[in-house]
């Protein structure tokens, strides 16, 4: 016996009406997973999206003159401490010249004076000394003669005078000469020593200034880097408003990107992260972050709501480790922070946790 067309009809709304709590609950369940799911994805890693960045420099002569050489190219590679640029050197030189024979002079002069009179010197003012005396014993033995011979009438008067005038002039030089050996004797004023020493102190000044302008000629490579831009060539004129290349420094490299406002609280310097990029998309560098800027930057500048407020972002530094130099200027990158780990010590730079493990 058949069913009727309308019987069968109830049946299935029956079935269908019976089914649709479970498909809610099944619908419900999986909603309720995937929202789990994408909350334990937040909670415990943050990605960000930026791009490598790092310092460069504006390398320029300390000094105005013409190059005559310059030994790198772009895109080399140079070492700290390694030769990049030369100026014309002659006439520093020079003065370097110069500025040494005249402290040596002076150094000399300095050396006379400390070590005082010669012994020759002494014994010739003393010989000397004895001589004046001799001529002014003889000189008041003449007067003293003359004398006893005007008395009894058989010298002039003039005669003595002139006998007296010499003698006082031979003591007088008895005692000139004796002054002369006195000071012989003591040697030169400690003023003297001292102006002297003053004078030699000015000019190994000038020496020095000399030998620093010399030491100017030549330009070097103040960090490890790559030369991105030559710009004077050998013949140009240099000077210390002129930059003769651009380095790039390789260390460090860091990744600029920008930390949203909601996530502020959650990311501290010193955490570890993860970066990848484009280029090497099956590498991972492992890095950290270094700086959070204190200010930030938003659109439109002044914020009036609560919405605005979410749009704030913080400029952020993840410093990278890039041992093999395939990080370059302006590469897009990803980075990913877990926030699950333990709290970390804040690092800079020079406080890479490159080659940790």
């Amino acid at each position: 016996m058949g069913i009727c067309t309308s019987c069968k009809g109830k049946i299935i709304n029956r079935k269908t009406f019976l089914l649709l709590p479970v498909l809610f609950a099944i619908g419900a369940g999986t909603y309720w997973y995937l929202l789990e799911k994408d909350e334990a994805e937040i909670e415990t890693s943050l990605s960000l999206y930026g791009n490598i960045d790092i310092r460069e420099v504006r390398l320029a002569f300390n000094g105005s003159e013409h190059i005559e050489e310059i030994r790198v190219q772009e895109g080399d590679r140079v070492k700290k401490g390694e030769l990049l640029a030369r100026l014309h050197t002659e006439r520093l030189q020079a003065r370097v010249d110069e500025a040494e024979a005249m402290a040596e002079a002076q150094q000399q002069v300095l050396a006379t004076l400390e070590a005082g009179s010669r012994p020759e010197e002494i014994r010739k003012v003393q010989a000397d000394m004895e001589a004046a005396k001799a001529k002014a014993h003889a000189a008041q033995d003449t007067f003293e003669r003359r004398r006893r011979l005007s008395e009894r009438k058989l010298a002039s008067s003039e005669e003595v005078e002139e006998a007296k005038a010499a003698a006082d002039t031979a003591a007088a030089q008895v005692k000139a000469t004796k002054a002369a050996l006195d000071l012989v004797l003591a040697g030169p004023r400690q003023e003297d020593i001292a102006q002297a020493r003053a004078r030699l102190q000015a000019q190994k000044a000038v020496l020095a200034l000399a030998r620093a302008q010399l030491a100017d000629a030549a330009l070097i490579a103040p960090a490890d880097g790559i030369v991105r831009d030559r710009i004077l060539e050998p013949g140009d004129m240099a000077s210390p408003q002129t930059p003769v290349l651009t380095l790039a420094l390789v260390d460090p490299v860091w990744v600029r990107a920008y930390l949203p406002e909601s996530a502020l609280g959650r990311v501290t310097p010193g955490m570890r992260a993860q970066i990848y990029s484009d280029s090497f998309p099956d590498k991972s560098y492992p890095g950290w972050v270094g700086y959070i800027s204190p200010t930030a930057e938003f659109t439109p500048k002044n914020i009036e709501t609560l919405e605005l407020r979410t749009r704030l972002v913080y400029q952020v530094r993840i410093y990278a480790c890039n041992p093999e130099g395939e990080l370059r200027l302006g590469m897009p990158t990803t980075v990913t922070i877990p926030l699950n780990q333990s709290p970390p010590q804040s690092r800079s730079p020079a406080a890479s946790p490159c080659g940790e493990k």
